[in-house]
């Protein structure tokens, strides 16, 4: 447990957070349901983030690689418990929408700073069973929450599970709070540098400049965002999928849900226990490939076979911890920590864009064929992708794969 203390209690933080999270998420959606009855009002809650990615993330990593990155973390979740303590004030979805679009404002700030934070805390050698206990936080936050967020629903309210997600966030910028400054000698700075226009054009150009000499890293880097992205859209009709071509009810969605956590749970212990003996590309090839073929497993499903639903979402939660883990540490591996910031926030802007038009692509073709048509197609895309990925990562030499540059350069803990 030597130098582990702090970084746990970063776990503890933000994996008490992704619970609320969970718990939220649940709610949200019934909410929005309860409020609309509309699938496409719940589709939009898919594209708020995004849309709010767009707003922020041409100029937030320029912010983020310049301040104090504990201090911003606790800022901002402090914000976002605020944010989310007044949603069940409102009864109608104008207002909600509103303040869910301000609340993912302070998380496009929070999730690139957190990444920066991690790669300065967490020593390269401590990386890679850094992220399997991360993914197992997360795996934990996913199972956990849904099912509490049921029983508050069952003997409680919707909105008492929003306001136990307020908590969580309050929660979590205690711990960061108790975390070390990796940030000293940019704190003492009497001299801060504007940011104007001109600043942020040369951070562009200064993540372009970066992408152009690390093209093995980045032709891995955007499969890996592309597969990532069809999941999304394709999570964004999850919900309208379960109960229209299925047929399960709220209750079933919430178990099927809680599967997909006791699948990420178990997948997590898996890396967690087999993080030294697995290779990143082990890691992030095989866990790509085998995540995606969940989802073309679950929306293969029919009111007939829903074990198949079943099998398709424990495997999608059992092996993404996997894909985390190794994408991860490939990411800090291989991406300047001073910019990280800039780097994760250029490209969050670009990921934003193709999210929305996925998800309104995929939408709109659901509407001129079928739901579980365009849902098999994406996933069959994704799938081939992921294939595409796996291929490479595994047949490119040691020469020509950044990848393994990155790997070749730890020295794991035994």
């Amino acid at each position: 447990m030597k130098g582990w203390k702090n970084p746990i209690l970063l776990v503890l933080g933000i994996g008490v957070s992704n619970i609320g999270n969970w718990i939220y998420f649940v709610a949200i959606n019934l909410l929005v349901l309860k409020l609309t009855g509309s699938a496409a009002a719940i589709a939009g809650l898919f594209i708020i983030r995004p849309l709010a990615i767009l707003f922020t993330n041409t100029w937030a990593g320029s912010v983020i690689d310049r301040v104090n990155k504990r201090r911003l973390m606790v800022y901002i979740d402090i914000l976002r418990g605020i944010l989310i303590a007044i949603i069940p004030f409102f009864n109608s979805i104008v207002p909600i929408y509103i303040i869910m679009f301000l609340t993912n404002i302070a998380g496009a700030f929070f999730g690139p700073t957190s990444e920066t934070y991690i790669t300065k805390l967490v020593p390269p050698e401590k990386r890679k069973r850094f992220n399997s206990i991360f993914s197992f936080a997360t795996s934990g936050a996913m199972l956990v929450g849904p099912s509490v967020s049921g029983v508050l629903i069952m003997y409680g309210s919707i909105n008492t599970s929003i306001y136990i997600n307020a908590v969580t966030f309050f929660f979590c910028a205690l711990a960061i709070f108790f975390l070390p400054d990796v940030d000293e000698k940019l704190s003492s700075e009497k001299v801060r540098e504007r940011i104007t226009m001109k600043t942020i054009a040369e951070d562009w150009k200064a993540v372009i400049s970066f992408g152009k000499t690390a093209t093995g890293f980045m032709i891995i880097f955007l499969m890996f965002q592309f597969i990532t992205l069809i999941s999304f859209s394709l999570d964004s009709q999850e919900v309208t999928f379960i109960q229209q071509v299925i047929g399960l009810s709220e209750k079933n969605y919430g178990l099927l849900v809680s599967l997909t956590g006791a699948g990420y749970v178990a997948g997590s212990l898996a890396v967690s226990a087999l993080a030294n003996r697995l290779s990143i590309r082990m890691l992030l090839g095989m866990g790509s490939f085998l995540s995606v073929t969940g989802y073309l497993m679950f929306y293969l499903a029919s009111p007939q076979t829903i074990p198949l639903a079943v099998v398709g979402f424990i495997i999608i939660g059992f092996f993404s911890p996997f894909s985390f883990t190794g994408y991860a540490t490939f990411f800090q591996n291989n991406v300047p920590v001073d910019l990280m910031g800039r780097f994760s926030s250029s490209f969050a802007f670009f990921q934003a864009m193709v999210q929305i038009l996925l998800t309104l692509l995929l939408g709109y073709i659901a509407e001129v064929v079928t739901l579980q048509t365009v849902t098999v197609a994406f996933s069959a895309i994704g799938l081939l992708l992921a294939a595409a990925l796996m291929s490479l990562i595994f047949l490119q030499s040691k020469k020509d794969l950044f990848i393994l540059e990155a790997e070749n350069n730890l020295t794991e803990e035994g």
